[in-house]
């Protein structure tokens, strides 16, 4: 009987008593087995179980009797009519002793009741007298960690407002210690108690002793002769516990991974020509501590073996069993590999659906000879009719037109069925990108046995996009982003976008949209509206960047798309913009009136010799009319993210329609892309261009083709380099001491260079990248890491006459500063600014505007020096220029070079990328960079 113990608060409790008689005490452990039920005893008229008797050789008949009455005592929540439902007593039967015990087993048998006893046999009044089981009024875990409880609360049985049954607890403890040793905890235990209530209500604790993960101590292999143990292990799932395994999920013990580690192993073997191997037992034992598994197995590698004859037998007469055999990729003479004959089964199948035989049936035989330790193989082709197209059925697609998954079927139905096109369609289909990935059309037998039915079951993705983000990368710095995508407007598949960026050095507004069937003819067509306000920069003393000159561009572009076959398109393209170049005034341009503020006076111009002759080059208003033309080839098998196919690109513009600028500029980017086995995807990728001016250099040393109609190499294409780190470029560098003296020294340090990346009108760039794969659970974060090594370069401008070293410096009225040695060859005062008067100019505010201006007042503000109003301190204004060295590097053709190795994260805060990149070659002037990332979140 269990004692109620009542308690003031939950985890606090006077005491706690186990659940009654040894049934639940004796299944705390999953590993022992309960104790086998017994009734209580009840009244001496009938009791649940009787007392055993000693065995009478002669049973006296029964003795049979009326029931005359009958009532229920006791009841509680259960109607008493309820409680005589699972009996078969009733008022007025006859009834014997086995009557009533039956009756006694069938209520006990409801789960409903605790105890039962039937009184008053002997006279034929009974009375059922029963004590019901409790309500659950709480079920509480006491000592999960490793699993919350909503996930056991799924998996059973007891929960809040149900009857308790000790049948239900058992199989709960059960399943708790079940679902602990999934995790590979085969130490954990369970043990249950009950807190009894009033009102007959209990709670149920299960007091949950987790311990520790069981992990695999040791892998032991028995019988192999030919690879060693540690070959083996590295074939399996499953890991040792040890420091090289550390960060691997699979040292746990797992049954259904024993099993799996069979079958690498008998696949392994297989493919290494062992056709008799075989695995004789698995045997995985717990150490006594339960921390602990160690696994044995015993094998039997048997002899190594080769094919033998490989043959062709096909019952298709359109196929040429010899020619069939010649070209098949397993030989006389190899190793015997299971894997190739199963790709050949796969290629004669696929053969076969090339011809319009889809159900084709390509069966190896096998014929071992042990004497010669050969495998002859004969691929029998049995006979099949011609397969035709019943029909294409599409489902799932709630939102998109049937029209735009069918357009990209390249079979119709009622054509001759053909496995390489109905895998085309396929691939179109999952570069469409509206629906779940590694989508796959079904074959399905049609209404004849040369009917076939194709199924694309779609699964749509999300196609809208309304992204704000914020982020910060080392290539833009500060970055905040807003735009809306939608991949499949109205379910046409036509793409609407818009956008906004902002950045520290570039800003943007851009408006898209595309259709990719014009009028439902196969024609693309689409068109973009832009505003770009980009600014240069280059790195000044103190690696600080420094804002160098602004480009803003306004303007659209059109392109338009036609295939010429499957695999080829001619794309046009036409890119109306104007663009503004501009330099700060007051930081680049000359102080012509000599009022100590420059760029404030029409006469001012750009200054060279602070910021560059080809910044100053740039300036100015241009309208650029530009048409293009591609040619593409495209056999890729996705569009997002490829592993098998080639992308060629072969373009040409041309700048001179119209408007204020004429070039010529060709592009050619290719790309190709090979599933290399085990999940790893190698590809090659090349790409290059040339731009030549239509126009004449406005004079020496200088390059026709324009600052901002160049090419740019570096980060993020070319990793291992800044950005615009590749290629010509003019480093100014800064002399440091006394001038007075001539004891100035050119300032090594690259972070005190500026440096001003030129462009180029040539460059090439060429990547081989391989991506390694990993575990489920990390493809499920969105890893992606991969190695890669590029070679390029960026070269091919007018290499400038002469560059300007401190010796030439000059000083506004175009006087030299410095003497061949060095020394000024004018006092530091005879720099000074005067006015027409001869008065010494001072740098002061303007009470009037409130801006800068020069004055003669030494003190305050005024015309004159004798109208200064005002008692703050001014500053002379001088026109001395430090001393600098202007050098011109990077203009070589010869390849630059960087390997490394890069992740892709889809993490939490949003798509991350992270690049380590050695520059093992460089010419000089060359910015490189170590590490790169790129990361951003949403909000």
């Amino acid at each position: 009987m269990v004692t109620a113990i009542k308690a003031t608060k939950f985890g606090v409790r006077a005491s706690a008593t186990l659940l009654a008689g040894t049934v639940l005490s004796g299944i705390a452990s999953a590993q022992t087995a309960p104790a086998p039920q017994t009734a209580p005893p009840t009244a001496p008229t009938a009791q649940a179980t009787p007392a055993p008797a000693a065995p009478a050789p002669v049973t006296a008949p029964q003795q049979v009797r009326t029931i005359r009455s009958l009532r229920v005592e006791g009841s509680q929540r259960i109607e008493p009519e309820t409680v005589l439902s699972y009996t078969r007593l009733r008022a007025g039967d006859t009834y014997t002793n086995e009557t009533v015990d039956q009756a006694i087993k069938d209520l006990l048998a409801s789960d409903l009741l605790a105890d039962v006893a039937i009184e008053g046999v002997s006279t034929g009044d009974l009375v059922i007298r029963i004590r019901e089981n409790p309500v659950i009024n709480r079920v509480v875990f006491e000592g999960n960690k490793r699993l919350k409880q909503d996930k056991i609360d799924k998996e059973i049985k007891l929960k809040p407002r149900q009857i308790f049954t000790r049948t239900a607890v058992r199989a709960d403890i059960a399943r708790i210690v079940e679902l602990y040793r999934r995790q590979g905890r085969f130490a954990a235990s369970v043990e249950p108690k009950m807190v009894s209530l009033d009102q007959n209500r209990v709670d149920v604790i299960f007091e949950i002793h987790e311990g520790a993960k069981s992990k695999v101590r040791q892998i032991n292999i028995i019988g192999n002769e030919v690879f060693s143990d540690g070959k083996l292990r590295g074939e399996m799932a499953t890991k040792t516990s040890s420091l090289m395994h550390i960060m691997s999920s699979n040292t746990s013990y797992d049954q259904d991974r024993l099993a799996y580690d069979q079958q690498k192993l008998r696949q392994f073997y297989l493919t290494n020509g062992y056709a008799d191997f075989r695995v004789i037992s698995a045997v995985a034992e717990l150490t006594p501590d339960k921390k602990d598994f160690i696994i044995t197995y015993v094998v039997e590698e048997g002899p190594r073996y080769k094919f033998g004859d490989v043959t062709v037998d096909s019952a298709i007469r359109d196929f040429d069993d010899k020619k069939l055999a010649e070209h098949l990729s397993i030989k006389k003479g190899d190793w015997y590999n299971a894997k190739a004959v199963e790709d050949t089964v796969e290629q004669l199948s696929e053969t076969a659906g090339l011809f319009g035989y889809a159900f084709a049936d390509v069966r190896p035989e096998f014929q071992r000879d042990k004497d010669t330790l050969t495998m002859s193989m004969n691929f029998r082709i049995g006979e099949a009719n011609r397969t035709y197209i019943e029909r294409i059925d599409i489902t799932g697609n709630r939102q998109t037109q049937d029209k735009v998954i069918r357009r990209e079927m390249r079979v119709a139905e009622g054509d001759a069925f053909n496995t390489f096109l109905v895998k085309r369609s396929q691939d179109r289909i999952n570069s469409l990108g509206y629906f779940q990935d590694k989508f796959e059309i079904e074959r399905k037998d049609g209404s004849a046995p040369d009917r076939i039915v194709l199924a694309a079951n779609v699964e749509e993705k999300p196609n809208g996009e309304l992204t704000l983000s914020a982020g910060f990368s080392s290539l833009e710095r500060f970055i905040l982003q807003a735009s809306i995508r939608q991949r499949n407007f109205r379910g046409k598949g036509q793409t609407v976008s818009a956008s906004v960026d902002y950045s520290s050095y570039s800003k943007s507004v851009e408006l898209g949209f595309t259709e990719p069937y014009l009028f439902d003819q196969n024609i693309a067509l689409g068109g973009t509206i832009f505003r770009r306000d980009y600014n240069a920069f280059n790195f000044n003393g103190l690696g600080d960047r420094n804002t160098t000159y602004s480009q803003v561009s306004t303007g659209f572009q059109l392109v338009a798309g036609v295939p010429l076959t499957e695999y080829w398109t001619l794309s046009g393209r036409y890119t109306l913009s104007k663009d503004d170049v501009t330099l700060d005034r007051s930081s680049f341009y000359t102080d012509s009136n000599g009022d100590g503020v420059r760029g404030n006076s029409p006469g001012d111009t750009c200054d060279a010799t602070q910021a560059g002759r080809y910044y100053c080059e740039a300036l100015g208003n241009r309208l650029t009319s530009l048409v293009g033309l591609s040619l593409i080839y495209d056999s890729l098998n996705s569009r997002l993210r490829p592993t098998r196919g080639t992308r060629l690109s072969v373009g040409g513009d041309f700048a001179g329609l119209g408007g204020d600028v004429r070039y010529l500029r060709g592009r050619v980017d290719a790309d190709k892309y090979w599933s290399v086995g085990g999940g790893f995807i190698f590809s090659l990728s090349a790409e290059g261009g040339y731009i030549h001016s239509l126009e004449k250099a406005s004079g020496p040393g200088v390059d026709p083709v324009r600052i901002t109609d160049r090419f740019y190499l570096g980060e993020p294409q070319f990793r291992g380099f800044d950005i615009r780190g590749v290629g010509p470029r003019v480093q100014r560098i800064a002399y440091t001491g006394d001038p007075l003296a001539g004891t100035q020294l050119l300032i090594t340090d690259k972070d005190q260079i500026i440096d001003d990346p030129l462009g180029g009108t040539a460059y090439y760039l060429s990547k081989a990248e391989l991506e390694i794969p990993l575990g489920a659970g990390a493809a499920e974060m969105g890893l992606r890491p991969s190695v890669f090594v590029q070679m390029g370069g960026l070269f091919g401008i007018k290499r400038p006459g002469k560059t300007i070293d401190f010796k030439q410096a000059t000083d506004s009225q175009g006087k030299p500063l410095f003497n061949q040695d060095g020394s000024p060859t004018l006092l530091q005062q005879d720099n000074f600014l005067k006015d027409a008067a001869g008065n010494q100019l001072y740098s002061g505010i303007d009470p009037t505007t409130g801006l800068a201006a020069a004055t003669p007042c030494k003190v305050g503000f005024g015309a004159t020096p004798s109208t200064c109003v005002g008692t703050s301190i001014n500053s002379p204004v001088n026109n001395f220029i430090p001393p600098f060295f202007e050098r011109f590097l990077g203009d070589s053709a010869r390849p630059r070079l960087s390997i490394g190795f890069g992740v892709n994260w889809n993490s939490p805060f949003g798509p991350l990328r992270i690049d380590v990149a050695k520059a093992l070659l460089h010419e000089k002037g060359d910015d490189t960079k170590l590490v790169t990332f790129n990361v951003g979140t949403q909000f």
